[in-house]
């Protein structure tokens, strides 16, 4: 896989719900991510588009390639199975590395947006998702914003990954737990 960077985590805005209208709501979301409203909502519509067409694909490779156009990270001989959602706001902080394998019905959120009344509660930010290379992850799976899957490392199916899981281990549950190392098993 090519070098790549890892974005930093950052603060975002809370979620602000602007119903007055729809060019009010395009122009607060513009000037939160710091360009125009014009060219927010051309790539949101883009985005949207995109992530459609790969989450409903029933071709791996149109899967990939429309979610690299969506600025996610991938690898080469990557899978990812039907029905994934990777971030839908914030796909560029998504790395899955060479011959990594998302089954399907993943969902994968780089960010956390909520209320403002949430405030003293939980951060409203954004964080990178890296899976490293060889990497499997089982259907249904949910990763969450900050975490790092370890090289040749298991997430079984339905799991909540809210933490690291390092390479050559197999992590399953909600809360996760990590239950196996097999890293003497590799080859």
């Amino acid at each position: 896989m090519p070098q790549y960077t890892i974005r930093e985590a950052k603060e975002i805005p809370y979620f602000d719900h602007d119903d007055k209208s729809l060019k009010k709501t395009i122009e607060n979301s513009g000037r939160r991510r710091g360009m125009s409203p014009w060219r927010f909502a051309i790539r949101k519509i883009r985005n949207i588009i995109l992530m459609r067409w790969a989450y409903n694909c029933p071709l791996n490779g149109p899967r990939v390639r429309w979610n690299r156009r969506r600025g996610v990270t991938i690898g080469e001989h990557v899978y990812i199975g039907l029905h994934c959602s990777l971030d839908n706001a914030y796909p560029e902080y998504i790395y899955i590395e060479d011959n990594a394998s998302l089954a399907g019905e993943i969902q994968v959120i780089a960010h956390s947006n909520p209320y403002g009344h949430f405030k003293n509660v939980v951060a409203s930010e954004v964080a990178p998702i890296v899976i490293k290379e060889g990497a499997w992850i089982g259907v249904g799976a949910i990763i969450l914003k900050g975490v790092t899957i370890g090289k040749n490392a298991i997430v079984t199916a339905g799991t909540v990954v809210d933490k690291d899981v390092p390479d050559c281990t197999m992590a399953k549950g909600n809360p996760m737990k990590i239950v196996t190392e097999f890293g003497a098993l590799m080859d």
